[in-house]
Protein backbone atom coordinates (compact mmCIF):
# COMPACT_ATOMS: atom_id res chain seq x y z
CA UNK A 1 0.00 0.00 0.00
CA UNK A 2 1.29 2.99 -0.76
CA UNK A 3 -0.38 4.95 2.07
CA UNK A 4 -0.93 3.01 5.32
CA UNK A 5 -2.55 4.88 8.56
CA UNK A 6 -3.40 2.52 11.89
CA UNK A 7 -4.97 3.77 14.78
CA UNK A 8 -3.75 6.88 14.65
CA UNK A 9 -4.77 9.52 17.36
CA UNK A 10 -3.49 13.45 17.54
CA UNK A 11 -4.02 15.63 20.32
CA UNK A 12 -3.65 18.96 21.01
CA UNK A 13 -3.24 19.67 24.25
CA UNK A 14 -6.25 17.89 25.53
CA UNK A 15 -8.42 18.35 22.54
CA UNK A 16 -8.56 15.75 20.57
CA UNK A 17 -8.29 15.94 16.75
CA UNK A 18 -8.02 12.54 15.45
CA UNK A 19 -9.35 9.62 17.08
CA UNK A 20 -7.96 5.86 16.09
CA UNK A 21 -7.88 6.62 12.32
CA UNK A 22 -7.14 3.55 10.07
CA UNK A 23 -7.12 3.40 6.33
CA UNK A 24 -5.20 2.16 3.31
CA UNK A 25 -5.05 3.42 0.00
CA UNK A 26 -3.18 1.96 -3.17
CA UNK A 27 -2.00 3.12 -6.34
CA UNK A 28 -3.65 3.93 -8.87
CA UNK A 29 -6.38 5.26 -6.64
CA UNK A 30 -7.85 8.78 -6.35
CA UNK A 31 -9.26 8.99 -2.85
CA UNK A 32 -11.67 12.28 -1.92
CA UNK A 33 -10.70 12.38 2.06
CA UNK A 34 -13.82 14.29 3.32
CA UNK A 35 -15.40 16.07 6.45
CA UNK A 36 -16.62 19.17 7.63
CA UNK A 37 -14.50 21.91 9.46
CA UNK A 38 -12.92 20.94 12.38
CA UNK A 39 -13.33 17.25 11.46
CA UNK A 40 -9.66 16.21 11.18
CA UNK A 41 -8.97 16.40 7.23
CA UNK A 42 -5.94 19.18 7.33
CA UNK A 43 -4.36 17.69 10.85
CA UNK A 44 -4.41 13.57 8.71
CA UNK A 45 -2.57 15.24 5.77
CA UNK A 46 -0.03 17.54 7.86
CA UNK A 47 0.62 13.95 9.59
CA UNK A 48 1.13 12.30 6.48
CA UNK A 49 3.70 14.85 4.84
CA UNK A 50 5.20 14.81 8.26
CA UNK A 51 4.53 18.85 9.16
CA UNK A 52 3.47 17.27 12.53
CA UNK A 53 3.72 14.00 14.13
CA UNK A 54 0.75 11.42 15.51
CA UNK A 55 0.63 11.23 19.27
CA UNK A 56 -0.35 7.28 18.71
CA UNK A 57 -0.52 4.90 16.04
CA UNK A 58 1.67 4.48 12.91
CA UNK A 59 1.69 5.74 9.29
CA UNK A 60 4.27 4.78 6.51
CA UNK A 61 4.24 6.07 2.99
CA UNK A 62 5.29 3.34 0.32
CA UNK A 63 6.75 1.28 2.94
CA UNK A 64 8.08 4.11 4.69
CA UNK A 65 7.82 4.96 8.41
CA UNK A 66 7.01 8.98 8.40
CA UNK A 67 7.64 9.88 12.23
CA UNK A 68 11.21 7.63 12.00
CA UNK A 69 12.68 8.47 8.27
CA UNK A 70 10.52 11.53 7.74
CA UNK A 71 12.87 12.66 5.28
CA UNK A 72 12.66 9.71 3.13
CA UNK A 73 9.22 9.73 3.28
CA UNK A 74 8.43 12.84 2.23
CA UNK A 75 10.55 12.69 -1.12
CA UNK A 76 7.95 10.23 -2.08
CA UNK A 77 5.03 13.20 -1.55
CA UNK A 78 3.90 15.68 -3.62
CA UNK A 79 1.69 18.28 -1.31
CA UNK A 80 -0.51 20.81 -2.30
CA UNK A 81 -1.58 22.74 1.08
CA UNK A 82 -4.72 24.24 1.13
CA UNK A 83 -3.47 27.78 1.62
CA UNK A 84 -0.75 27.99 -1.57
CA UNK A 85 2.63 28.60 -0.45
CA UNK A 86 4.51 30.82 -2.94
CA UNK A 87 7.48 33.54 -3.78
CA UNK A 88 5.45 35.73 -4.96
CA UNK A 89 8.18 38.21 -6.20
CA UNK A 90 9.34 35.05 -8.59
CA UNK A 91 8.53 34.23 -11.59
CA UNK A 92 7.04 31.25 -12.62
CA UNK A 93 9.88 29.24 -14.18
CA UNK A 94 12.17 31.11 -12.40
CA UNK A 95 9.66 29.44 -8.99
CA UNK A 96 9.39 25.95 -10.50
CA UNK A 97 13.19 26.09 -11.39
CA UNK A 98 14.02 26.82 -7.59
CA UNK A 99 11.59 23.96 -6.21
CA UNK A 100 13.65 21.61 -8.90
CA UNK A 101 16.85 22.66 -7.02
CA UNK A 102 15.34 21.74 -3.60
CA UNK A 103 14.46 18.11 -4.71
CA UNK A 104 17.76 18.00 -6.58
CA UNK A 105 16.33 17.20 -10.30
CA UNK A 106 18.91 16.17 -12.63
CA UNK A 107 16.84 17.11 -16.15
CA UNK A 108 15.17 20.50 -14.19
CA UNK A 109 14.86 22.28 -17.18
CA UNK A 110 12.80 19.60 -19.04
CA UNK A 111 10.74 19.04 -16.40
CA UNK A 112 9.98 22.45 -15.70
CA UNK A 113 9.29 22.87 -18.98
CA UNK A 114 6.92 20.02 -18.76
CA UNK A 115 5.04 21.01 -15.82
CA UNK A 116 4.36 24.54 -17.19
CA UNK A 117 3.04 22.96 -20.01
CA UNK A 118 0.32 19.81 -18.49
CA UNK A 119 -0.56 22.17 -15.82
CA UNK A 120 -1.53 24.82 -18.47
CA UNK A 121 0.72 27.73 -17.45
CA UNK A 122 2.41 28.10 -20.63
CA UNK A 123 0.33 31.83 -21.23
CA UNK A 124 1.71 32.82 -17.73
CA UNK A 125 5.34 31.09 -17.43
CA UNK A 126 7.11 34.85 -17.85
CA UNK A 127 4.74 36.76 -15.22
CA UNK A 128 5.80 37.29 -11.84
CA UNK A 129 3.60 35.02 -9.75
CA UNK A 130 1.95 37.98 -8.09
CA UNK A 131 0.50 38.80 -11.44
CA UNK A 132 -1.29 35.30 -11.72
CA UNK A 133 -5.04 35.28 -10.72
CA UNK A 134 -6.08 32.60 -7.98
CA UNK A 135 -6.45 29.91 -10.40
CA UNK A 136 -3.68 30.10 -11.94
CA UNK A 137 -1.72 30.39 -8.29
CA UNK A 138 -3.46 27.41 -7.61
CA UNK A 139 -1.76 25.71 -10.95
CA UNK A 140 1.87 26.49 -9.99
CA UNK A 141 1.47 24.75 -6.45
CA UNK A 142 0.13 21.55 -8.40
CA UNK A 143 3.25 21.99 -10.65
CA UNK A 144 5.47 22.24 -7.57
CA UNK A 145 3.95 19.16 -6.13
CA UNK A 146 4.73 17.49 -9.05
CA UNK A 147 7.73 18.33 -10.11
CA UNK A 148 9.51 15.54 -8.47
CA UNK A 149 7.42 12.94 -9.75
CA UNK A 150 6.08 11.95 -6.59
CA UNK A 151 4.73 8.20 -5.90
CA UNK A 152 2.10 9.78 -3.90
CA UNK A 153 -0.25 13.00 -4.23
CA UNK A 154 -1.61 15.03 -1.71
CA UNK A 155 -4.15 17.61 -2.15
CA UNK A 156 -6.02 20.02 -0.32
CA UNK A 157 -8.26 21.78 -1.49
CA UNK A 158 -7.08 22.14 -4.93
CA UNK A 159 -9.86 23.34 -7.46
CA UNK A 160 -10.05 26.43 -5.34
CA UNK A 161 -10.16 29.87 -7.36
CA UNK A 162 -10.24 27.86 -10.52
CA UNK A 163 -13.39 29.34 -13.19
CA UNK A 164 -15.02 26.41 -15.25
CA UNK A 165 -12.53 25.75 -17.69
CA UNK A 166 -9.57 25.66 -15.68
CA UNK A 167 -11.74 22.94 -13.37
CA UNK A 168 -11.95 20.73 -16.45
CA UNK A 169 -8.76 20.53 -16.90
CA UNK A 170 -7.04 20.04 -13.83
CA UNK A 171 -10.20 17.35 -13.09
CA UNK A 172 -8.57 15.81 -16.25
CA UNK A 173 -4.53 16.25 -14.82
CA UNK A 174 -5.89 14.59 -11.81
CA UNK A 175 -7.50 12.12 -13.23
CA UNK A 176 -4.43 11.11 -15.39
CA UNK A 177 -1.77 11.62 -12.53
CA UNK A 178 -4.04 9.02 -10.38
CA UNK A 179 -3.43 5.97 -12.94
CA UNK A 180 0.61 5.80 -11.79
CA UNK A 181 0.12 7.07 -8.70
CA UNK A 182 -1.79 7.46 -5.60
CA UNK A 183 -4.03 10.75 -5.30
CA UNK A 184 -5.46 12.01 -1.95
CA UNK A 185 -7.69 15.29 -1.89
CA UNK A 186 -9.34 17.34 0.53
CA UNK A 187 -12.51 19.21 -0.95
CA UNK A 188 -15.80 20.75 0.58
CA UNK A 189 -17.27 20.62 -3.24
CA UNK A 190 -18.83 17.22 -3.92
CA UNK A 191 -19.32 17.51 -7.36
CA UNK A 192 -15.53 17.21 -7.58
CA UNK A 193 -15.34 14.26 -5.75
CA UNK A 194 -18.38 12.61 -8.28
CA UNK A 195 -15.71 13.85 -10.94
CA UNK A 196 -12.57 12.99 -10.13
CA UNK A 197 -12.47 9.79 -7.48
CA UNK A 198 -12.82 6.52 -7.38
CA UNK A 199 -13.29 6.23 -3.47
CA UNK A 200 -14.26 8.66 -0.63
CA UNK A 201 -13.27 8.76 3.04
CA UNK A 202 -15.16 10.48 5.28
CA UNK A 203 -14.39 12.03 8.30
CA UNK A 204 -16.32 13.29 11.14
CA UNK A 205 -15.36 14.51 14.53
CA UNK A 206 -11.93 12.97 14.35
CA UNK A 207 -13.41 9.23 13.54
CA UNK A 208 -13.61 7.64 10.13
CA UNK A 209 -17.31 7.40 9.35
CA UNK A 210 -17.47 5.83 5.92
CA UNK A 211 -14.92 4.43 3.54
CA UNK A 212 -16.27 3.19 0.34
CA UNK A 213 -16.71 3.21 -3.44
CA UNK A 214 -18.01 6.65 -4.71
CA UNK A 215 -20.66 4.53 -6.61
CA UNK A 216 -21.45 2.37 -3.30
CA UNK A 217 -21.53 5.00 -0.99
CA UNK A 218 -24.13 6.74 -3.05
CA UNK A 219 -26.37 3.38 -3.83
CA UNK A 220 -25.63 1.99 0.16
CA UNK A 221 -27.95 5.28 1.66
CA UNK A 222 -30.25 4.49 4.19
CA UNK A 223 -32.76 7.12 2.64
CA UNK A 224 -35.06 7.51 -0.57
CA UNK A 225 -35.38 11.08 -1.91
CA UNK A 226 -38.32 11.91 -3.70
CA UNK A 227 -38.59 15.16 -5.97
CA UNK A 228 -42.14 15.80 -6.33
CA UNK A 229 -44.35 18.85 -7.58
CA UNK A 230 -47.98 19.21 -6.95
CA UNK A 231 -50.46 21.51 -8.80
CA UNK A 232 -51.23 23.68 -5.74
CA UNK A 233 -48.74 24.51 -2.90
CA UNK A 234 -48.43 22.33 0.00
CA UNK A 235 -47.71 23.32 4.01
CA UNK A 236 -44.00 21.43 4.44
CA UNK A 237 -45.31 20.39 8.01
CA UNK A 238 -48.11 18.34 5.99
CA UNK A 239 -46.14 16.68 4.04
CA UNK A 240 -43.97 15.74 6.77
CA UNK A 241 -47.05 13.74 8.24
CA UNK A 242 -47.28 10.91 5.54
CA UNK A 243 -46.17 7.91 7.07
CA UNK A 244 -41.96 7.04 6.43
CA UNK A 245 -41.02 10.68 5.54
CA UNK A 246 -38.12 11.99 7.59
CA UNK A 247 -37.67 15.85 6.27
CA UNK A 248 -39.05 18.12 3.63
CA UNK A 249 -36.95 20.88 1.81
CA UNK A 250 -38.89 23.02 -0.94
CA UNK A 251 -37.34 23.91 -3.98
CA UNK A 252 -40.06 25.87 -5.62
CA UNK A 253 -43.43 27.78 -4.36
CA UNK A 254 -44.77 23.72 -5.49
CA UNK A 255 -41.79 21.64 -5.68
CA UNK A 256 -40.54 19.71 -2.95
CA UNK A 257 -37.56 17.38 -1.91
CA UNK A 258 -39.06 14.58 0.03
CA UNK A 259 -36.58 12.00 2.39
CA UNK A 260 -37.54 8.82 3.14
CA UNK A 261 -37.19 7.25 7.20
CA UNK A 262 -35.99 4.45 5.13
CA UNK A 263 -35.03 2.35 1.66
CA UNK A 264 -39.16 2.00 1.36
CA UNK A 265 -40.40 3.80 -1.66
CA UNK A 266 -42.69 6.62 -0.37
CA UNK A 267 -44.11 8.00 -3.51
CA UNK A 268 -47.47 5.71 -3.36
CA UNK A 269 -48.54 7.50 0.10
CA UNK A 270 -47.45 10.86 -1.86
CA UNK A 271 -49.97 10.12 -4.43
CA UNK A 272 -52.38 9.08 -1.63
CA UNK A 273 -51.51 12.49 0.46
CA UNK A 274 -52.14 14.85 -3.03
CA UNK A 275 -55.54 13.21 -3.26
CA UNK A 276 -56.57 13.24 0.35
CA UNK A 277 -55.30 16.94 0.12
CA UNK A 278 -57.56 17.55 -3.29
CA UNK A 279 -54.64 18.16 -5.06
CA UNK A 280 -52.78 17.12 -7.95
CA UNK A 281 -49.12 15.15 -8.45
CA UNK A 282 -47.62 17.34 -12.06
CA UNK A 283 -44.54 15.05 -11.39
CA UNK A 284 -42.55 12.90 -9.45
CA UNK A 285 -39.45 11.06 -9.49
CA UNK A 286 -37.07 9.33 -7.19
CA UNK A 287 -33.47 10.12 -7.05
CA UNK A 288 -30.11 8.62 -6.77
CA UNK A 289 -28.42 10.30 -3.49
CA UNK A 290 -25.84 12.01 -4.23
CA UNK A 291 -22.21 12.68 -2.79
CA UNK A 292 -23.71 15.57 -0.89
CA UNK A 293 -26.83 13.73 0.37
CA UNK A 294 -24.56 11.51 1.78
CA UNK A 295 -22.20 13.34 3.35
CA UNK A 296 -24.99 15.58 4.85
CA UNK A 297 -26.77 12.11 6.49
CA UNK A 298 -23.13 10.64 8.06
CA UNK A 299 -21.83 14.17 9.22
CA UNK A 300 -24.75 16.20 10.68
CA UNK A 301 -25.29 16.63 14.08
Amino acid sequence: MSVLVNGVTKFFDKQKALNNVSFEIGTGEVVGFLGPNGAGKSTMMKILTGYITQSEGQVSVCGINVLTNSIESRKKIGYLPEHNPLYLDMYVKEFLSFIGDIHNIKNKKERVNEMIEITGLTPEKTKKIRQLSKGYRQRVGLAAALIHDPEVLILDEPTTGLDPNQLKDIRALIKSVGKTKTVMLSTHIMQEVEAICDRAIIINQGEIVADNDIQKLQSGGSQIIIEVEFENPVIIDEIKTIDGVEKVSQITSREYKVYSKNTIDIRPKISQFAIDQSNLVISMQKREQKMEDVFQSLTKE
